[in-house]
């Protein structure tokens, strides 16, 4: 069986999805078999494996870094917020029904079995397992039933090493606050410390790192400084959500819709030489840019009302009147259409027209579709026209079903031998998450963009696939050279009995 250890963190976003992928990265180019594991995950973000399943991506993105294949295993629980209080719930990668909160806390003890399945499935088959927990350990009217900090740590018998932000302010009371708060055992599975997003001399840190050993008794690994990687982030809070290029050629505006999902499936825009990606949830800040994208949504009703009340709704269409470019993925997809209807209350329920940009009509049902997919662009018009031909592949993960009227035109044929999407003019739409990641799609696109403006793109093609190995290298260089990668060692090693 596998070795375990585990990253815990002080309060979501502390950087642990990141931590977890560096040390995947460290252990697999020392020669090991790893792969991550989460039980539980909440997030907007998701992916669908080959088998058809849907897991979160921060897994996704730390079995990229462990040189494996993606697998639900690693992430049996994956919780997707429909409302405030309430979840879509998806266990081993299939759709057990939407919950609110109380519902889904009193479920919970119910999906261990699930959870320990998967996990020792995994754990048969590696030599280290890397788990992350969720939010805090230290959420202490939740600690009864939990499934995804100390709990899955006792489960999996897993040494843990609690990561702190420093970014935010009060590093010491978060690191010193969160043991405190936990059971004597549960203290006694901590065997480390970690800071993390670190800006300055470390050197004035230490008589704070020594004061902080003292007081809890465990070892500080390192302290991590806000490393220059570009590695996808699933938190919606994301940096990325804000980053500007200066250099950029290309202006492409992602609107930032209140229920953004899988956002990630713009990284390898924004990873493009020459390209400028902007999150924009204001009419005022879309100027004029080159292509406007409509994102996936996991509550595509409510998020197209607040379109329209913020007025980016009549911006975007101005837009498009003028021979923007205009793209929707899935959720904003459906948005473009004449009308969107969810009877059977998939997504809550209600009934909306939709922008009227694309002559389409979206029924939600309740089955989700999740699958793989290769497609080719059809006879493509407009802007886009020399992505005609072009091969692409990615995934879908909906619950609408969208019909074309007689006449109107498909986008992509996919190779099962149905169609995807539609287009009109400058208009695009298509249910394929991970669109862009193929490189020859996405320089058909940026081409096109391009000669449109009346520029060109210097340069060599760009490489998504090496692109993503490089930061993940860059990773694991910074973890290995901040953090004390010999003690971290001695507690794989050692285990909870260290």
């Amino acid at each position: 069986m596998a070795k375990a250890i585990m990253v815990q963190g002080t309060m979501s976003n502390a950087g642990k999805s990141i931590l977890a992928a560096g040390l995947c990265r460290v252990f697999r180019q020392d020669g090991y078999r790893v792969a991550p594991f989460k039980s539980q995950n909440m997030a907007l973000n998701s992916f669908i494996t080959k088998d058809g399943l849907e897991m979160g991506r921060a897994q996704v993105v730390q079995a990229e870094a462990a040189g494996v294949e993606p697998d639900v295993r690693m992430n049996p629980i994956l919780l997707k917020p429909v409302t405030n209080v309430g979840s879509q719930v998806i266990v081993n990668g299939e759709v057990r029904g939407n919950m609110r909160a109380a519902e889904y806390y009193a479920m919970k003890p119910t999906l261990v079995p699930d959870i320990m399945a998967a996990y020792n499935s995994l754990a048969k088959e590696n030599d280290i397992i890397v788990l992350e927990g969720a939010g805090s350990p230290a959420e202490i009217n939740l600690a009864e039933n939990d499934i995804v900090n100390m709990g899955m740590a006792k489960m999996a018998k897993a040494p843990v090493l609690l990561v702190g932000d420093i970014d935010r302010g009060g590093v010491f009371a978060q690191l010193y606050g969160t043991i405190a708060l936990l059971k004597k055992e549960e203290q006694a599975m901590i065997k480390a410390t970690v800071i993390n997003k670190f800006r300055g001399d470390v050197e004035l840190l230490r008589p704070g790192l020594t004061m902080l050993e003292t007081l809890t008794g465990k070892p500080v690994a390192g302290v991590l400084p806000m490393l220059d990687v570009d590695i996808e982030d699933e938190d919606s809070l994301a940096e990325r959500l804000g980053r500007r290029k200066k250099d950029a050629l290309l202006d492409i505006v992602v609107i930032r819709l209140p229920r953004i999902s899988n956002f990630t499936d713009f990284a390898a825009l924004e990873a493009a030489p020459g390209v400028g990606v902007r999150y924009v949830r204001d009419y005022r800040a879309l100027g004029t840019p080159d292509m406007v994208i409509l994102p996936g949504t996991k509550s595509t009703i409510a998020d197209l009302r607040w379109l329209r009340e913020s007025g980016l709704e009549a911006a975007i269409k101005k837009l498009a009147a003028r021979g923007t470019a205009i793209m929707g993925i899935c959720g904003g997809y459906q948005m473009l259409g004449m009308r969107i209807s969810d009877l059977e209350g998939a997504e809550g329920g209600g009934e909306i027209g939709g922008m009227g940009l694309l002559p389409v009509e979206t029924e939600f049902v309740r089955e989700k579709h999740r699958t793989r997919v290769s497609a080719t662009a059809r006879n493509v018009g407009g802007i886009f026209a020399p992505l005609s031909g072009t091969g692409l592949e990615g995934y879908e993960i909906h619950m609408g079903r969208t019909t074309l009227p007689e006449g109107a035109e498909p986008f992509l044929q996919l190779s099962n031998g149905m169609e995807d999407g539609c287009q009109a003019g400058n208009i695009y739409g298509s249910y394929l998450h991970g669109f862009f990641d193929t490189e020859a799609c996405r320089e058909a696109v940026l081409g096109a963009l391009a000669a449109q403006k009346g520029i060109s793109l210097q340069g060599d093609a760009f490489d998504l696939k090496a692109y993503k190995e490089q930061q993940y290298d860059l990773l694991a260089k910074g973890v290995r050279e901040n953090l004390d990668m010999a003690l971290i060692y001695r507690i794989l090693e050692a285990g909870i009995g260290g």
